[in-house]
């Protein structure tokens, strides 16, 4: 029987060690080397057919990274959406690296589906070569007539404008998934963002230990003190809502809510315990909160997670 912990540690490990040697490298030749892009595809379309562990893991050190990586829209989103309707094309595709896709999520774009013509703009969509799409009770696979990519605050994630104009789609199965691959994403989501506030908390420490005032480090103030103590709480906390995002739409909830507001208070907080530096170009730490601030708006801001979780807790799930 495997170790999932075991497992997911040990990829932890693979994944950090790659990216800190090779943080450039590209989404195939990185898939490729760590077998993250078919994680989630069944082993019997060619992927390794792990589960929520990993995936919170890799996910992680993803975050950690600021990686540009196509992981949560591809491997995560992409997969469950393809696995749910089992379309093989693109479950072998995806695990093999050969190709990355995006998912559009019911709500996200202005689409009209007639027949097997669709036609609408989606304004803001993950980039992926393959574009599946939730349109009138169907996930269809389409090739935009146009896209746009945007230039974004935070440069590690790249948006883009979709347009179709009566596009011809290829049918993958119905709609009933989609709230599963949704809560998917939030859940590797949440894990990237504790990987992002854990980086922030430990440049914040690194520079309370290091940067000396009146002959001592600024770490032995009370003031440094209890704020690194706060951020810890917080971070461990998220990693706690983590953990446990890919249980279900409740779990999804208080972790797309708590480990959104924990990263930006995280990225907040190390931008002021570095001072003056913090804010410069040349710091990484502007990086850090620019990508929080984006994060929080990706599935919604955290006020939109907790009008769902409020309807579970309120109304019975209704």
């Amino acid at each position: 029987m495997v170790d999932r912990v075991t497992l997911a540690d040990d990829l932890r490990a693979v994944v950090r060690d790659y990216l800190d040697a090779r943080p450039a490298a590209s989404w195939r030749t990185f898939a490729n080397a760590v077998g993250i892009a078919g994680l989630l595809v069944p082993e019997r379309y060619g992927g390794a057919g792990c589960g929520p562990a990993e995936t919170a893991a890799v996910a992680e050190e993803l975050g950690r990274a600021l990686s540009p990586h196509p992981f949560l829209q591809s491997a995560v989103m992409a997969v469950e959406a393809a696995r749910a309707c089992g379309d093989e094309r693109v479950l072998t595709a995806l695990a093999g690296g050969e190709t990355t896709a995006t998912v559009v999520l019911p709500g996200d774009g202005e689409l009209r589906l007639e027949g097997d013509l669709l036609t609408g703009v989606v304004p803001y969509a993950l980039e992926g070569e393959l574009v599946l799409l939730y349109a009138a009770g169907s996930l269809v696979e389409a090739v935009p007539a146009e896209r746009e990519t945007y230039r974004t605050m935070d440069e590690s994630r790249p948006l883009q404008r979709l347009s179709f104009r009566d596009t011809p789609v290829r049918r993958l199965g119905d709609d009933t998934a989609w709230a599963r691959v949704r809560d998917l994403g939030i859940a590797a989501l949440a894990a990237e963002q504790v990987g992002g506030a854990q980086r922030c908390l430990d440049m914040a420490v690194e520079h309370a230990l290091r940067r000396h005032q009146f002959g001592r480090p600024i770490g032995s103030f009370q003031a440094i003190k209890h704020k690194l103590a706060d951020l810890l709480l917080l971070v461990e906390s998220a990693r706690s809502a983590a953990g446990a995002a890919a249980e279900d739409e409740v779990s999804a909830a208080v972790a797309g809510s708590y480990c959104t507001e924990a990263y930006l208070t995280a990225a907040g907080e190390n931008i002021q315990v570095h001072g003056g530096i913090g804010i410069t170009w040349e710091h990484p730490a502007h990086r850090y909160f620019k990508r929080a601030t984006s994060d929080a708006q990706l599935f919604g801001p955290p006020q939109a997670h907790r009008a769902r979780l409020a309807a579970h807790v309120f109304d019975g799930g209704a």
